[in-house]
């Protein structure tokens, strides 16, 4: 959501910094709206000021013994006006409300203008890409091969797009959850929830998937959305609240089941593991002071980096351009992992500054220290990783000749010393 105030002052500039997300012009509708719903809330202040003055009056005069009906059918006269207006007013903020909540988020000045994925600007390249003797294999065939990744099973059970891990896959999902978990507290300072997976409406809306991005979630009869990513219950941990300087940054980590409808990908990547409509993810959410948030990207960013590197995964960094970041979004890196049996580079993580976008959505401030007021946080979401992707450049980064995988070192621990993925026993 935006400023209000900032509109009003800055129409020009505004319109300019929403024209590189590809709106134009509404700055223009927004006042005209704005100036309807002030009017009429000014009008609703008048004639009920008017009212309290009449009222008193009516008071004096009958006090007084005088005829009060001329004064009385004035006051009678008004309340059909006042509740007019107040109507007018109410409907107004409504329409002001529905369009705001509408927008995107502004660009941060250095993200490049651009509208698709060609034109977001490489950052840095991280690692050398595997170098694998023969033709390298798919994850869906090798996870096929060692009879540990069902997706007909997965079909039988749901349709599209879902599968069933088995064995020695099973537990990697699970080891790899533990480890980021692990890394992510113990030397990154993030505290550990376990947050619901069913939401309810103003959960979904204070961190911009509604009303926008409906078609994009599952929801349930009874009126829960199921949570698209663990950013919608972790940073909704702060909503209404009013926090302590002091206490900033709040930084939160969980590892959740995500579900996607995944509305408009019919046709892409349709087989394997890459895009499903169920999914686990170890996500990372920041609260902060607004003079600390793009320092805050910075960390975050490095801290989603430091989980490919113990892994032994080359990546890059890609800095997204305006046309290709999410929707409350200001400024977003995206982590790209080398597959080599699709020969490319794969996003496995997109970390964001929302700056006060959501907390404007969700009411999420801080009183600052020695100051009057208050102002709200910014928000900051990343993934720490992609469990299911991770897994997936594993399997294709250390495949062997023999279809086995080798399981990196960092992992063994958490594997119960396994070295190997062997074919499953049936």
């Amino acid at each position: 959501m935006h400023d209000l105030r900032f509109i009003r002052d800055n129409p020009e500039q505004f319109d300019a910094e929403l024209k590189r997300r590809g709106v134009e012009g509404i700055s223009s509708r927004i006042l005209e709206i704005d100036s309807l719903r002030r009017a009429a809330q000014t009008a609703f202040q008048e004639k009920q000021e008017r009212r309290n003055v009449l009222s008193r009056e009516i008071g004096k005069v009958k006090k007084e013994g005088g005829d009060a009906d001329a004064l009385m059918a004035e006051v009678q006269g008004l309340k059909d006006g006042i509740s007019s207006h107040e109507t007018e007013e109410r409907d107004h903020a409504a329409s002001l409300h529905d369009l705001l909540q509408e927008l995107p988020n502004i660009a941060a000045p250095d993200v490049p203008n651009g509208e698709s994925e060609d034109e977001n600007l490489e950052v840095r390249v991280v690692g050398e890409k595997t170098q694998l003797a023969g033709e390298p294999k798919e994850h869906f065939d090798l996870g096929e091969g060692l009879g540990q990744m069902d997706f007909d099973a997965g079909a039988k059970l749901s349709g599209a797009r879902f599968v069933v891990l088995k064995g020695g896959l099973a537990r990697m999902e699970r080891a790899l959850a533990n480890f980021m978990l692990d890394l992510h507290t113990e030397e990154f300072g993030y505290q550990e929830i376990v947050p619901p997976a069913l939401v309810r409406d103003e959960t979904v809306y204070g961190t911009g998937q509604l009303p926008k991005f409906a078609e994009d979630l599952f929801h349930t009869d009874d009126g829960y959305w199921l949570i698209p990513t663990a950013e919608v219950p972790l940073t909704s941990l702060v909503s209404g609240d009013i926090l302590r300087e002091d206490d900033l940054p709040f930084r939160y980590t969980a590892w959740t089941p995500c579900f996607r409808s995944e509305a408009g990908a019919a046709g892409k990547d349709t087989r394997g593991m890459i895009r499903q409509h169920q999914f686990s993810k170890v996500e990372l959410v920041s609260v902060t002071h607004p003079e600390k948030s793009d320092e805050e990207l910075e960390r975050m960013t490095s801290c989603a980096e430091e989980v490919l590197k113990r892994l032994g995964l080359a990546y890059r960094v890609i800095m997204l351009c305006t046309g290709d970041m999410g929707f409350g979004a200001r400024k977003t890196y995206d982590l790209e992992v080398w597959l080599p049996g699709q020969d490319r580079y794969r996003e496995i993580s997109s970390c964001s500054n929302c700056w006060d976008f959501q907390a404007r959505r969700m009411r999420a401030r801080f009183r600052p220290n020695g100051g009057k007021g208050t102002e709200f946080v910014h928000t900051l979401n990343g993934s720490g990783l992609a469990v299911g992707r991770t897994m997936i450049a594993i399997i294709e980064n250390y495949q062997n000749a023999d279809g086995t995988i080798t399981i990196p070192e960092a992992l063994r621990p958490y594997m119960g010393g396994a070295e190997t993925i062997e074919p499953l026993d049936k």
